[in-house]
């Protein structure tokens, strides 16, 4: 069944999920900030910044007018955590009024430095200071957009409290590329994509650092358990991590050439200061933020999460990376399973 689908935010994976939501028959506006790139996106037919080489299916509009989201049966909120608040808190406003239902998918991987608040919680505070009710899901998974926007077969999650609202989303948002899983654990799926950022810095430090498969899989494997360790104080399932939203996303951007969090942390590994690597590039890794705030969350909780905090040494102290992967080496030994 054909939908009218807002993607809100026009970076790479906006881009490749409106692409692909398009390319299955539904009319797609794709909203940018930015009124000139608006313009620039329609004229091209194709993202030449952020997703070069993928041509826009006719039923794919862009514009910067957030009024005409509210036009939409969905919309998806695909930004920066970091900007993630002030993004609902706009489509709020300029959508006040309008008829359509709120249903608010966000496809954002992160948790709030401030607040520690995950993207439901985020939208959640919003929506009630706007006197709005909303319907919200999560979308994640392994998930590199240019692998997407190029039709290989992926897999996601789009999780949801409300089951009837993950299953309806599950059908409508999927296409014959793009095969999705339903879940009504909001805490974990959210959790799960923002966790395994901060783990693939570490892995890339570890390859840039040549220090070889074994300790990449000792990474990943122990990055899973710290990750479920810290889903579970938060009151997700477990059970979540050993999947897509979990250990599927953790490999593939532990691993992935295209990963931008792994890529910072071969960076680091080579030297280059936190300030350096953030100039060089217009693409965010939600993993230097989030080794940030999955810290305090998780002293929040009275937890350990070694991996997170050391990666968050080494990005925002300065701390010698070769130095953090020894002081992991050396923590005290227990029982493989032991949360």
């Amino acid at each position: 069944m054909s939908e009218r689908i807002g993607v809100i935010g026009s970076g790479s994976w906006g881009t490749a999920l409106a692409v692909q939501f398009a390319a299955a028959g539904h009319e797609v506006l794709l909203w940018s900030r930015e009124p000139a790139f608006a313009t620039e996106l329609a004229d091209r037919r194709e993202n030449q910044k952020y997703l070069p080489g993928v041509e826009f299916p006719e039923s794919l509009s862009s514009g910067a007018d957030l009024g005409e989201v509210g036009q939409c049966a969905v919309a998806l909120v695909v930004v920066p955590s970091h900007g993630f608040r002030d993004t609902v808190r706009a489509y709020l406003a300029a959508t006040a009024g309008c008829d359509g239902p709120d249903v608010l998918v966000s496809a954002t991987k992160g948790v709030e430095i401030e607040t520690t608040a995950r993207m439901s919680e985020v939208a959640a505070a919003e929506a009630a200071k706007a006197g709005r009710e909303i319907h919200f899901a999560v979308l994640s998974g392994p998930t590199f957009a240019a692998e997407l926007a190029r039709d290989a077969p992926t897999a996601a999650v789009i999780a949801s409290k409300e089951e009837a609202l993950a299953k309806r989303l599950r059908e409508t948002l999927a296409t014959p590329n793009f095969r999705l899983y339903s879940s009504s654990d909001v805490i974990g799926v959210e959790l799960g994509g923002a966790a395994k950022n901060v783990i693939a810095v570490a892995s890339g430090v570890v390859t840039g650092l040549g220090l070889g498969h074994n300790t990449v899989a000792a990474l990943i494997t122990r990055g899973l358990h710290e990750m479920t360790r810290l889903g579970v104080a938060c009151d997700g399932e477990a059970r979540t991590f050993s999947g897509l939203a979990g250990l599927g996303d953790l490999v593939l951007t532990c691993t992935g050439g295209l990963s931008r969090n792994r890529r910072t942390g071969m960076e680091l590994a080579a030297g280059k200061s936190l300030e350096q690597i953030q100039a060089e590039t217009s693409m965010v890794a939600e993993g230097i933020r989030n080794s940030l705030s999955l810290s305090r969350l998780a002293a929040r909780h009275e937890i350990e999460i070694p991996i997170t905090d050391q990666m968050m040494r080494v990005l925002y102290e300065g701390k010698d990376p070769r130095e953090a992967l020894e002081e992991l080496m050396q923590r005290a030994r227990k029982a493989e399973h032991e949360l």
